[in-house]
Parts: C-alpha cells; sequence; structure tokens
C-alpha cells in the first residue's frame, strides 16, 4: 500500500497535510505537484497517465479552486485518464456553496469510480497561509461583507477527514461537508487574532468594488483576483455557506476544531510575530 496513493496538490493547504497524516500511519503515498520526479501540472495533461500508473487511490485538490474556468474540463480529463489507468477511488476536495465546483462533482460521481467528495468551508489557514496574512501582518484588515456569518474550518480536520475517507470504504459514495464548530465573522476573527498576538489590529468595513480596485493596484493576478471576487459575491452570500455541520465529527469522532484553538496555535509559529516585535519598538 506504500506507492499506491497519489495526492495531488500534495504540497498545498490540505494535500501536505494528507500526505503527513498518511506517512503517520505508515503509507509513503505519491505526491502529484510540479516538483515531483514525475511533474503534474493540471495545465499539461500529457503525462498523466505516467502520472496515474500503478495507482489505486488518489485525494485531488485543484488549484486554485474548482470555480475557476477549465477546472471542469481538467477534471474530466483527470477522471477519464484515472478509469483507464485503473485507479479504484477518488476524494475529491469541493468548496461549499459552489455551483461550478459541484458540477465538478458531478463528474466524479458519475465516472463509475469509487469516490468521497469533501466538501470544505472556507479555512482558518487563509489568516495564517494566504490571502488574509498580509492585511494581518499589516495590522490594517480592509474587507467587505463583514457581519456575514461564517463557519471556518481547519485545514488539519479537513487532512483527517480526507485521509479518512482515503483509507475506509465505508465513505465511499459519501458527500462530507466540513465545517468549524462554529460561526463568525471577519471581524470576530480579526478581534481573535488581535486578543492571541496582543495587538490593536484595525477593522475597516469596505464594499468589494473597493476591494476589487485594491488587489488590482497590487497587482494581483488576473485570475486570482476573478477568483477572491467570485468566493465574497457568489460563495459568501450562499445560504448553504452559513449553516455549520457536524460531519468533522461524525467521521473523527470528535468536535472539528475551534477557530480560537487554531489561533493558539498559530501565535507559536511566530507567523503573527514578525509585526509585533516591530510595533513594540515603533
Amino acid at each position: 500500500m506504500n506507492s499506491n496513493i497519489l495526492v495531488i496538490g500534495g504540497t498545498g493547504k490540505t494535500g501536505r497535510r494528507v500526505v503527513t497524516q498518511l506517512e503517520n500511519k505508515g503509507i509513503t503515498p505519491k505526491i502529484g505537484s510540479r516538483t515531483a520526479p514525475i511533474p503534474f501540472e493540471w495545465s499539461n495533461p500529457n503525462n498523466w497517465t505516467e502520472v496515474l500508473s500503478g495507482i489505486e487511490k488518489m485525494y485531488v485538490t485543484y488549484y486554485p479552486d474548482l470555480a475557476v474556468p477549465g477546472a471542469k474540463e481538467a477534471i474530466e480529463t483527470l477522471t477519464k485518464i484515472a478509469k483507464e489507468t485503473g485507479v479504484q477511488k477518488m476524494v475529491l476536495m469541493s468548496g461549499k456553496g459552489e455551483t461550478e465546483a459541484e458540477a465538478c462533482e458531478q463528474i466524479v460521481i458519475h465516472s463509475g469510480l469509487d469516490y468521497t467528495i469533501v466538501r470544505a468551508s472556507w479555512f482558518n489557514q487563509n489568516w495564517s497561509e494566504s490571502f488574509f496574512l498580509d492585511p494581518i501582518l499589516s495590522g490594517i484588515i480592509a474587507l467587505p461583507m463583514s457581519d456575514v456569518l461564517i463557519p471556518f474550518v481547519d485545514a488539519e480536520d479537513i487532512a483527517e477527514v480526507a485521509t479518512t475517507a482515503l483509507l475506509d470504504e465505508h465513505y465511499n459514495g459519501q458527500i462530507i461537508e466540513v465545517t468549524g464548530p462554529e460561526l463568525l465573522t471577519f471581524k470576530d476573527i480579526v478581534q481573535t487574532i488581535g486578543k492571541v498576538s496582543n495587538r490593536d489590529l484595525i477593522f475597516h468595513e469596505i464594499t468589494l468594488e473597493q476591494y476589487v480596485e485594491g488587489m488590482k493596484q497590487i497587482q494581483l493576478p488576473n485570475d486570482v483576483i476573478w477568483l477572491i471576487e467570485y468566493l465574497f459575491s457568489h460563495v459568501l452570500t450562499n445560504p448553504k455557506n452559513q449553516i455549520v455541520s457536524r460531519d468533522v465529527e461524525k467521521v473523527l469522532g470528535r468536535k472539528a476544531r475551534s477557530f480560537s484553538a487554531f489561533a493558539e496555535d498559530t501565535i507559536k509559529t511566530g507567523v503573527w510575530n514578525q509585526v509585533v516585535s516591530t510595533a513594540n519598538h515603533s
């Protein structure tokens, strides 16, 4: 079993955690990434047959998101090649409340492969590893839709659920919705991070248009700007996203990790501390 599991996106937020979880169980998965011995790139399906050769199970995360143009076609191609090469099971990482992602799910569901869909809410780690980190470090956070309730979920929980689904046939044919244990607003999040880091973080409510213009001014890639605008305008406002699921608890037999627990652990890593020392000397 040591080489027949493939983790596509094995260096990403959830993928690298799935790799670690598998390794902790004595399993050495194959990592699908640009830097792998046989590189995997979503933009180049020419060698996917080689990448999938000998693979029985796979965890799939699409970068940057299943909602983006081209994702559906890529998942169709990957699923077709997976069937041709003898893959038996796919665990697909999906987004909660994303219509386009659900279209990708349907491709996997109707593929004839064993499958588990893991639908996730927004990640806690967006505040420590992704697009919300820089504003936290600057001390000034300007975001739209500050009162929308979001059940932020921890990437560690997602990875543990995905790993369980990969290894346990009981979860074949299931859609597992993973959220945190509570609904939080952006203001709640900023307040929590400010408390654990002992910083006076400043929060500004802005419009989505202002937020998009700000992203353009700092010259973020157009596809990233499109995705973030989409997530704010279509996903955050989807009522499906404002529901706390107990699926993490059902699969793992414990409660989902809270944002406050995540924040307490994250402050110990120093990722939010580099500005603290600067502020203390100003």
